[in-house]
Parts: structure tokens; C-alpha cells; sequence
């Protein structure tokens, strides 16, 4: 790093190592100085640097992990999101209700409360009277306790309030002096300042307030970034925004250029828009018109309001710079339609005049007056007075204009250069925005009831509701249903509730990211990849379906900023910037205007001097590294962005590879790699002023060319520029792209695996384990970089991450097997699952409560009390439970049995019952309790599967299928040296799914598995075909994997040469015992008398439109006839054939006194004639209602 005054050897801290760095003067010699970037590489080599790289990205993954971005925005949130939120909140000035019964000679009683200091407590919860009696009045509550009390893990929020009781009453003054002969004054009745608890919030789990932010971790897996509420883990969906306080350029609506704010008072846009006012003079057919404050205001009013004086000064201001006839009539027609609108606008006073009027003339006037809206609503980042407002307002006409003649692009809504992310802290400080609303509402209520002088004035915490900010939290991350970001209402798509089928999954859904749109449907490009997610977002992982485009993933290196609250003015100014002069005579023609976060803070001379220096400034760590930096020579503009929602990724900086040679020890840290400048963080923004190679060998394939690409950075690995699950599937770049996107978005988080290493402690309704997982033979650059460093007993080098890969190495052999694997069905080996392949566990929660003691002393009715315990019951079997109602460890429950025992005082049943396809072994039972007064039991029942007909499998390429046919081992085909494959796929599963990335594994792994060299199958740089077959070769196999087999049923040698190798398979959630439907007849409707749907409720099997037009199309009307009627809703309706009406079946009187029961037809008030048809109940009941309505059914009826 070496600058001026320091030795030529420093050491820098590597988290307790020291690595040795040499001073930059070593590269001052002549000679080092002509070494180009590309003699410097040449030297190091590229294996050298291939393996620096991946170096890099294993200290990048070590020092940001996968999901930094969800804990540093909540950190952030907690350290200044809080307090600012409070701050947002002006005093609360409360009145009384003015009732003039209750006046009082002291005169009315008014009250002042303001939020001032908050402070946020660690996880605790209340210990109870008996411990507190000891001292101990609150315990520490981890996210364990959480889990198992279904509780929320939450601190205590507490706010300092400042309270205050006057009155007002008006006393004389001296006119003289203070112009007024009375005034008002306040007299403090009372005076308070008194830190209250204001609610709990939600803590995410691994923070820096979570009790396991430096603990011992409960899971191996578990990298925190969620919230725990009411026991279910939630995490946050990362919302993706426009960029606020910034100019949006567009033409949806006619030309337009908006200032865009949070708050809508402060948003300002200018318009070109027709006026058909000065249709005489030619040419003149638009003008510029500003709209704010709800007003639509002439533009050249504007500007004289803010203190221009001529129309010379605006036009100068603008500085449009090119000669432009178009330009020229939109301004002469403006300066006529502020002549039209306001005459004599330009003398003194009658501009501000006539904006005062029509503000206050609009449909929300602001209170204040017109120099504090100017100051207060109008750039209000801005602050250096109206002079300086009228210049920006000029820079966004000469934006505007640029536009309009084609000399500029109108901003695109899926560039990420103008978005920004939201991630929980943005999102907590919304949502608490809302709810601290709704806290003061009520709260000014309550106390304007007690202002009265007939009413005494209690404590200010008896007026702040707590449960109002913590209920309202807690329901907001329980629906998902969150506050919009500038509208009135509540969106969905931002709370989801974390997945954890496997880690993976787990991961993934903690990087995901969302883009809200008014409807899904037709968005126009926004579902499209755009150029600028390059790096940042993942172009394949996204889900098929309505939310195709829509929900992203992050890449493997994205990282998301957040803001930066070191001032940055200091460090500019020293680059060569100059401030904005506050005046509107003094020219800026040429000069190269500074913008930090949309705000225009100077200008500069030379912009390339200016960003070199800022540049340098940032590698040399006296600037943060997330500070984003781009050089506009197009439009003369350097931006600067340091605010939160960025997404950002490291790249080398070729310039500074040379620093390589001074890294001594044998490790390092990323900060350090940024702190010495060979790598930094790159934005959307500044990546366009970047030239990147895409790995070190094209910048060596530059060498020897004749005109040579000048690459200023390069990519850590190509890998990279995907997301985790699609990152670490081999050969991705072989396979379909549609292919690819099931895997990952799909497959992967649907394959068995070892969700978490702490199960005994976990009560999750439904969980699947893999008995045997295994590591993937191949290896890719994420799952090592992902790895921990480490020479283990007969391991060297990296140890890769294993819990993202959930499945075992099985030997697949490409062969048709006796027709059993046809359309994408399996045949597998039946000795090697009985040897336990592919053996799962499944375990299922059932949870029941009832309320405690406490609960039962309030109800007024004890009878109706629910409390656990074993009674015969009628509704299933018992003989599993003990006397407390609940089974015990080791039972084998069947379909029917009751799982969990309660019974109501009165005697009333209220057990659990498993359904009828549910069945299991019980492995733990859980009784705790939860905040809402109520104890509750849990009973986990284990069941152990092994792969039946059915079952869903997949590789890695999308290659799905399921399990057709199990054979014996000695049946199958068998090779030279005696392995028998596990599973036989059709080779017709290959060519229309364009998957050849699955035969290259198997090929790999075949080589790898007998002691071959090649292992790596990263996507895009993947080791080539020859390669993989001259590993084959050297290791005495086929070139291309095929192999000679004997078949197992007659020993022969068979004609064609199979491809056999081993390939990572994966077991999917998805299995026949719990898609398996039957019945013969069971419970229906007790409306149409039709069967229930629901599976567990052993309803039927839905025979809907197309499977009758099979039947049709096959002529089996006897099959159909059974299935739509006899099976369904079949019965009986008798019919008149004289009037062709129902008739009913009743009791009537005949002759000789007797009563008798049958058909009989009252409109023709007749016995005969009466027949009795066979029709669908629904047919029945359409009749009856019909007749309800007063409509009768005629029937033709026909003898057989």
C-alpha cells in the first residue's frame, strides 16, 4: 500500500495472521514502468493466477458469505434505521376536545409529546412470578425456545418520551416593540421525560442482537438472515425499486422528467406537453410546464420565484448547447404561455405572487407559507437556497430538451443503474413507519380524553399501547401483507415463509429477489434479462410460470450495499472539485457537473483527472470500497452513488495484478485484496466505463494480436455471473437452458437431503432425510470456494461445501430395458436399494393445544374446557396413548389411531386422528407453551422409505423420471469387470432434451472415480470433450464411455456397446405414498350427495372433461356410464307421463279411511301413470331449485 512517509515493508493484520506487503516504490524504476499489464500476466502465468482467482472468491465467500446482504441491512437497521424512523415523527401537539361545558377558569389544558432516544434490548422473555421473586425476572430467549414455544423472537423496543401539559392564555405586550398588543404564552403544567417500552421487535436470527451471533451454532447449515414469528421462520424477499431522489427521464406519456421522492409533496416533474394557445405562430406547438405541490405551474414563473432575473439568465441556465430550432420554440412558446398566465411576471415579487395563489388555491394546501414550501418540498436535499434550486431545475429543462431532440435515451425501468433494492432494513423501517402511526393515533386519543380539567392526567406509558407496534408487526410478517412504499395499502410477494427441504433451498430463498408489478401478466421487457444483470442477477434462476422474470436470484458474488453515512465532501473537494457557486449569473459552460445520490454537490474541470484521483482514493481505502464512481463524458456529468440497494461484485483490476508478487504468507483476507487495489466492487453504473475480460486467458489471447482490447478488470471465474444452484451444476453450459432452470429452480430444492444437523430440537410439520448423502464425484469452482480450507486426515486442499448437493452417485447405464423405462421412467437395481440407495425418512408433526391454568380461572363457562387426556373414543383407536392423552416414544400408529388425546369437561371428544393415508412410528413428543396463555403438545411420527414404483427422481440436467420397474440384480446387464448399474435410463431422454452435460458427467466421473487428474466440471470453463475422453483413454476405457455388457438372463455378450458411468441422482419429495388415491366409496357431499375432493379426507378421484372424451373417443359407454353415475351421485326421481312432470313420493289418504305411501303426481292429482327413472342427484336438485323459482321441468321418459 505503501504511501508517502511509510516504510518500504508494512504488515497488515489478517485476522490474527500477518501478511508482509511491499511498498508501491518498487515499481517506480523506468523499467517497471514500461511492463504493460498484459508482460506482467505472461509472467505470473495463468495457472498461477487461475488458482490466485479462485483464492480470491474462497476469501470473498469467507468474508461476505451467501446471505451478508439480509444481516448487514437489518445491522444497519438497528444501528441508525430505528432511531431515524423516530426522528421522522415531528412533536405531537395535542388538543383538547374543546367541549364548552367543560371550560375552566385556568383555561384549556393542552399536552406536547416528542420521541427522542431509542434503545433496543437483546432477546428476553418474562421468567414468571417464581423466578422472579429470585431476581431473575427475565430470561435470555434463543431461537431455539422460539421454535419449540411457537413464540416470536423479539426485544424490547424502548423509546425516551418526552411529555409535556400547558396552557395557553393571552397576556399584553408593548405594540411598540413587538408590533402586537397581545400575544400568546404557555404556562407548563407538567413536565416528564420517561423512556417507555414502545413494542418487540422481530430479531433476525445470527444479527448482531441474536444471542447466536458469536455462539455456537445449533446447525451446522444454518447461516441465520431470518426472523422466527410464532414459531415458523420467516425471511424477507428483496423488493426491487425504482431509485427515489434521482431525475427519471421517459416518454410513456408525453416527454416528461420527474424528480423523483419518497413523499409526494416533494416530487416535481416538468412536462412537454401541446398548447394550442399560440397555434398563430409557427412552429410553436409544445411548451415546458412544471407540476408541483398538486399545481401545474408555468415554467418560466418558476424560475423568476426563485430569484432569476431575465430571461437571458434562464436561457443561460439551461445551456442547452447546441443550435436547435426545436429547442428554440418550446422555450419562446414557455416565455408566452408565463405571459399569458401571469402578466408582468418578471417584476418583483408578482411571480412568488402568483405561485403563493394557485398553491394555496389547490385541492391539499400546505400550511406553511411559500418561502418554507420552496424550502421545504422543493429539492429538499438540496440545501444552498432558491439560486442553486434554479440552476438544478434548469439542468432537469436541459435533460428534458436533450430528450425530446434525440441527443439523450429516455431511462429504462429494467436497468439495474435505476433501481435499488430493498432488503430488511428498508422494509422493517416502512413497516415500522406504519405502525408507530397507528401508536400515535391512538395514543393522541387517549390523551385528548384526559385534557378535560374534570379528568387527572396519568403516566405517559398508560397512553403509549405497546401491543399496537408489536401486534402489528408480528401480523405483518405472519400474512405477508406489507406496507406499500408510497400508497395506502399492503402488498404481498415480500414476507415468505424459509423452505427446508434442503440447505440449498434454504439459501436460495434467502437470496431471491422480487419485482412488483401492477398485474401479472403482459409486463412488456420486464421478465427479459437485461445487459446491466450481468454479474448481479442469475439469467437463469427464476421460476416458470405467472412469476417467470420476475423473481431473481442474486448471483454467486452479488453483493447488496447499504448506506453509507461517512460525508464524502471532504475527499471530493481534495480530488479537484469545485462547489456550485449560489447564484444564477455566473456561467458553468464546460464544466463537468458532480452528482452524489441524484444530488448535484459541484463541478469539476477535468472529469478524468478528477475520477482517477476518487478512484485511487477508493483502492487505497480512504473512501469505502462501495462507493460507485461513473464517468459521463457523453454527457458530461460524473455520478457518484454511496446509498443502500446497490448491487455490487468484485472484479481484478488488471492495472494492479503486479501487487500479486507482493502478498507474502500463505494467506489472506478480501479486505485486504481491496484495501491493496487488486480487486474492488463494481456497480451497474460503473461497469459501463469498465472493459472486463472474461477470464485470464483472453487477456493472453491479446498478446500476440494486432489491435489489442485494453481490459481494465477481469472476472473472477465465469461461474460466478450465476446463481448458487445453477453454479454448481456440472457442464450447465452444455445443457438447454430450459433444462437448466428446472434444476435449479425446481429439482434441486426438491431433492432429499440433511436439512439440519440439529433435528432434536426442531418440530418442523414435515421434514424428509436422506440416510446416506453423498458428495458428487466432479468438482465445481462454488462448491470450493464455498469450502472450508484445511488438510483433514487423507484429504488435500479444499474440502468442498457438501450440504448443497443432496443426493448419491449411482452407476447409470443408457440402455432400453425390456420397455419398462419408457417416456422418462427408471429401472432400477432392487439389491442395491435393499442395500439402502436412496433410503429416506420421513417425519410428520402433529400439534394440538389447550389453554392453561390461568386461561381456564377466566372462563366463565369451565365445562367447554379442552385439556389433554385419554377416553374411549369413537372416532379412533387409543390403545397407543397413555393416561396424559399423549402416545408414547416408539408407538406404531396406523391409520385411524388418535395421535394426540383431549377431551372437554362436558365429556366431548377433541382428539387428533390420523388420516387415513397417514401411518408412522411416534420419535418425540414436545409440550411447552406459547404467549397466548395456551399449552400445546407436538408428537412426531418417524417413517422410513425406501424407493418404491413412483417415486420421482432427477439428475442435475432435468432429467426427471420415475420409478417404473424394480429388477432383480441378476437380470441386469453387467460389464467386464462385474458392475451391475443402479438405474437404466432411455437413451431417448437425451436428444430432444438436449442434455449431453449428463453423458459428460458420467464420462467425467467415470475417469475421476478410477484416479484421473480432471475432476473440475465448472460451467464455462468446464474441461473439453477431449480432454474428458483422453482421461477415459489413458485409464483404459472407451474414448467415449461405452462399454461391453453381458445380459444377466442369458449370460450372452450383448451386440451393442452401452454407456455406463456414474451420475449424481437426486430422490425428489415427491413419492407415491403420498400421491396414491383410491377408493370405492366413501363420504360425499351432503348438498349434491357428489364425493368430497380432498385426498386425506378420503375423497374421489376427479374424472373431469377430457378423460369423458377418452371414454367417448374408445366407445366404453358402459365404463362411462359407471364412472359418472353409478360411482358418483347416482338416484332415483319418479315422473308423470301424462303432464311429464316430477312427482313425489308422499302419504295420502284413499278410500275406506286408509293412508298409504307412494308416488303421486299433484297437478294431475293421479296415482297412474307414474314411471321411476334412474338420474344424477345433481340433476335431481337443479330441478328442485328450479321449481323453487317458479319454473317447472317438463321430462320425456322412454320404456326400455
Amino acid at each position: 500500500m505503501g504511501g508517502a512517509g511509510k516504510s518500504s515493508m508494512d504488515k497488515i493484520s489478517l485476522n490474527g495472521d500477518r501478511m508482509e506487503t511491499d511498498n508501491d516504490d518498487e515499481f517506480s524504476g523506468d523499467d517497471e514502468e514500461e511492463m504493460t499489464a498484459v508482460d506482467i500476466i505472461h509472467d505470473l502465468g495463468e495457472p498461477f493466477l487461475r488458482d490466485f482467482t479462485r483464492k480470491a472468491a474462497t476469501a470473498f465467500f469467507e468474508n461476505y458469505g451467501l446471505i451478508s446482504h439480509q444481516i448487514n441491512s437489518f445491522n444497519d437497521f438497528i444501528k441508525h434505521g430505528i432511531q431515524d424512523t423516530f426522528d421522522s415523527f415531528e412533536e405531537l401537539k395535542i388538543e383538547p376536545g374543546y367541549d364548552p361545558s367543560r371550560k375552566t377558569e385556568a383555561g384549556w389544558r393542552c399536552a406536547r409529546v416528542r420521541f427522542e432516544k431509542v434503545t433496543l434490548d437483546r432477546p428476553q422473555f418474562w421468567a414468571g412470578e417464581k423466578l422472579a421473586e429470585s431476581g431473575k425476572t427475565y430470561l435470555n430467549l434463543l431461537p431455539r425456545h422460539a421454535r419449540l414455544q411457537n413464540t416470536t423472537y423479539s426485544a424490547r423496543m424502548k423509546v425516551t418520551v418526552f411529555f409535556q401539559v400547558y396552557t395557553e392564555r393571552m397576556v399584553s405586550s408593548d405594540k411598540f416593540k413587538t408590533g402586537k398588543s397581545q400575544h400568546l404564552i404557555e404556562e407548563v403544567l407538567r413536565e416528564e421525560r420517561k423512556e417507555v417500552m414502545v413494542g418487540r421487535m422481530p430479531i433476525m436470527v445470527k444479527s448482531e442482537q441474536c444471542w447466536m451471533c458469536n455462539a455456537e451454532k445449533d446447525c451446522d447449515f444454518d447461516l441465520g438472515g431470518y426472523f422466527i414469528v410464532k414459531g415458523a421462520e420467516k425471511t424477507f424477499i428483496a423488493q426491487e425499486q425504482l431509485s427515489m431522489n434521482r431525475l427519471w427521464i421517459s416518454n410513456s406519456q408525453g416527454w416528461t422528467i420527474t424528480y423523483r421522492s419518497e413523499w409526494k409533496r416533494k416530487r416535481l416533474y416538468i412536462k412537454l406537453s401541446g398548447n394550442y394557445l399560440f397555434e398563430e405562430i409557427k412552429g410553436v406547438e409544445q411548451v415546458l410546464t412544471v407540476y408541483f405541490l398538486s399545481t401545474e405551474i408555468p415554467l418560466w414563473i418558476l424560475f423568476f420565484a426563485l430569484g432569476v432575473k431575465s430571461d437571458r439568465e434562464v436561457v443561460d441556465l439551461i445551456d442547452f448547447g447546441h443550435e436547435d430550432s426545436r429547442v428554440l420554440n418550446v422555450l419562446i412558446a414557455s416565455i408566452y404561455e408565463a405571459d399569458d398566465k401571469c402578466d408582468g411576471f418578471r417584476k418583483v415579487g408578482r411571480s412568488l405572487a402568483y405561485l403563493n395563489n394557485n398553491i394555496k388555491d389547490s385541492k391539499f394546501p400546505p400550511p406553511e407559507s411559500i418561502e418554507e414550501c420552496l424550502d421545504k418540498y422543493l429539492f429538499p436535499t438540496l440545501k444552498g437556497g432558491n439560486k442553486l434550486k434554479a440552476r438544478f431545475l434548469a439542468y432537469m429543462v436541459k435533460c428534458l430538451l436533450e430528450v425530446y431532440t434525440g441527443r439523450r435515451k429516455s431511462d429504462s425501468k429494467d436497468d439495474f443503474k435505476n433501481k435499488r433494492v430493498e432488503m430488511a432494513g428498508e422494509l422493517l423501517k416502512r413497516e415500522l413507519k406504519v405502525q408507530i402511526l397507528n401508536a400515535r393515533k391512538y395514543m393522541m386519543k387517549a390523551i385528548q380524553r384526559d385534557l378535560y380539567a374534570d379528568r387527572e392526567l396519568r403516566d405517559v406509558e398508560h397512553y403509549l399501547d405497546a401491543s399496537i407496534i408489536t401486534n402489528g408487526l408480528s401480523r405483518a410478517f405472519s400474512t405477508g401483507a406489507w406496507s406499500h412504499p408510497f400508497k395506502p395499502e399492503r402488498i404481498s410477494g415480500v414476507v415468505a415463509t424459509l423452505r427446508r427441504q434442503n440447505p440449498l433451498q434454504t439459501v436460495s430463498d434467502m437470496r431471491k429477489m422480487r419485482q412488483q408489478v401492477n398485474y401479472t401478466g403482459k409486463v412488456g421487457d420486464a421478465r427479459y434479462p437485461h445487459p446491466s444483470h450481468w454479474g448481479k442477477a442469475c439469467f437463469l434462476s427464476t421460476p416458470d410460470g405467472e412469476n417467470c422474470g420476475l423473481v431473481k436470484n442474486l448471483a454467486a458474488t452479488g453483493l447488496v450495499t447499504t448506506s453509507i453515512s461517512e460525508p464524502l465532501d471532504e475527499e471530493l473537494l481534495d480530488c479537484g472539485m469545485m462547489r456550485v457557486v449560489n447564484d444564477t449569473s455566473t456561467s458553468l459552460h464546460g464544466k463537468v457537473k458532480v452528482f452524489l445520490n441524484g444530488d448535484w454537490v459541484g463541478i469539476c474541470e477535468d472529469s478524468l483527472s478528477f475520477v482517477t484521483k476518487l478512484r485511487n482514493k477508493r483502492r487505497q481505502k480512504e473512501i469505502p470500497p462501495e462507493v460507485e464512481i461513473k464517468r459521463d463524458v457523453h454527457y458530461g456529468e460524473v455520478r457518484l452513488h454511496s446509498d443502500a440497494g446497490r448491487i455490487l461484485r468484485p472484479l481484478l483490476v488488471v492495472e494492479n495484478l503486479k501487487k500479486i508478487k507482493t502478498l507474502k504468507g500463505s494467506s489472506f483476507t478480501f479486505v485486504n485484496l481491496l484495501d491493496e487495489g487488486i480487486i474492488e466492487l463494481i456497480g451497474a453504473e460503473e461497469e459501463e466505463d469498465c472493459c472486463t475480460a472474461w477470464s485470464i486467458r483472453y487477456i493472453l489471447r491479446e498478446e500476440g494480436s494486432k489491435k489489442p482490447v485494453k481490459y481494465t478488470h477481469c472476472e473472477l471465474d465465469m461461474s460466478f455471473l450465476l446463481g448458487l444452484s445453477c453454479g454448481i451444476i456440472p457442464f450447465a453450459n452444455h445443457d438447454h437452458a430450459k433444462r437448466i432452470l428446472f434444476e435449479s429452480e425446481k429439482h434441486s430444492q426438491q431433492a432429499i437431503g440433511y436439512s439440519t444437523t440439529n433435528p432434536n430440537i426442531r418440530v418442523d410439520t414435515l421434514s424428509h432425510q436422506l440416510f446416506y448423502p453423498q458428495k458428487p464425484l466432479f468438482r465445481t469452482v462454488i462448491s470450493d470456494c464455498l469450502g472450508t480450507l484445511g488438510v483433514p486426515a487423507g484429504i488435500k486442499g479444499t474440502i468442498p461445501k457438501p450440504e448443497y448437493f443432496n443426493g448419491q452417485n449411482a452407476i447409470v447405464a443408457v440402455n432400453v430395458h425390456h420397455g419398462y423405462n419408457q417416456e422418462d421412467s427408471l429401472v432400477m437395481n432392487r439389491a442395491s436399494l435393499e442395500r439402502g440407495m436412496f433410503r429416506t425418512e420421513h417425519i410428520r408433526s402433529y400439534k394440538a393445544d389447550v389453554e392453561n391454568k390461568e386461561s381456564l380461572e377466566k372462563k366463565k363457562k369451565p365445562e367447554d374446557s379442552v385439556k389433554f387426556g385419554k377416553i374411549p373414543s369413537k372416532i379412533g383407536r387409543v390403545d397407543s396413548l397413555d393416561d396424559d392423552g399423549l402416545p408414547f416414544v416408539g408407538a406404531n400408529l396406523q391409520s385411524g389411531d388418535i395421535v394426540i388425546g383431549r377431551c372437554a369437561e362436558s365429556g366431548a371428544d377433541h382428539s387428533i386422528k390420523l388420516k387415513h393415508t397417514e401411518r408412522g412410528m411416534v420419535q418425540k413428543v414436545v409440550l411447552s407453551a406459547n404467549d397466548d396463555g395456551k399449552n400445546f403438545a407436538v408428537v412426531s411420527l418417524r417413517q422410513v422409505r425406501s424407493p418404491c414404483l413412483g417415486d420421482k427422481f432427477a439428475s442435475m440436467h432435468g432429467q426427471k423420471g420415475v420409478l417404473g420397474y424394480l429388477e432383480s440384480q441378476e437380470n441386469f446387464v453387467f460389464t467386464r469387470q462385474g458392475i451391475v448399474p443402479d438405474i437404466v435410463i432411455n437413451p431417448h431422454a437425451f436428444p430432444s432434451r438436449q442434455t449431453p452435460g449428463q453423458l459428460l458427467e458420467a464420462a467425467l466421473g467415470k475417469g475421476i472415480a478410477c484416479g484421473g487428474p480432471v475432476k473440475y466440471a465448472t460451467p464455462f470453463s468446464s474441461p473439453s470433450v477431449d480432454d474428458i475422453t483422453n482421461q477415459l483413454h489413458r485409464l483404459g476405457f472407451s474414448r467415449w464411455g461405452n462399454e461391453r455388457v453381458y445380459d444377466g438372463r442369458t449370460g450372452k455378450a450383448v451386440e451393442s456397446l452401452i454407456f455406463i458411468g456414474p451420475t449424481f441422482y437426486q430422490r425428489l419429495i415427491h413419492m407415491a405414498e403420498d400421491k396414491v388415491k383410491f377408493r370405492n366409496t366413501g363420504p360425499v357431499h351432503p348438498l349434491t350427495r357428489q364425493p368430497v375432493t380432498d385426498r386425506k379426507r378420503y375423497g374421489g378421484i376427479k374424472f373431469g372433461e377430457m378423460e369423458r372424451d377418452c371414454l367417448i373417443a374408445h366407445g366404453a359407454s358402459a365404463n362411462l356410464y359407471e364412472r359418472l353415475f353409478t360411482l358418483s351421485d347416482s338416484s332415483r326421481m319418479h315422473i308423470c307421463q301424462k303432464c311429464k312432470r316430477s312427482a313425489n313420493v308422499i302419504q295420502r289418504a284413499v278410500a275406506g279411511g286408509k293412508k298409504i305411501r307412494g308416488p303421486y303426481c299433484r297437478f294431475c292429482e293421479s296415482a297412474d301413470d307414474i314411471v321411476r327413472v334412474d338420474v344424477p342427484y345433481g340433476a335431481k336438485l337443479l330441478c328442485q331449485e328450479l321449481f323453487s323459482m317458479g319454473i317447472s321441468l317438463k321430462f320425456e321418459t322412454k320404456i326400455r
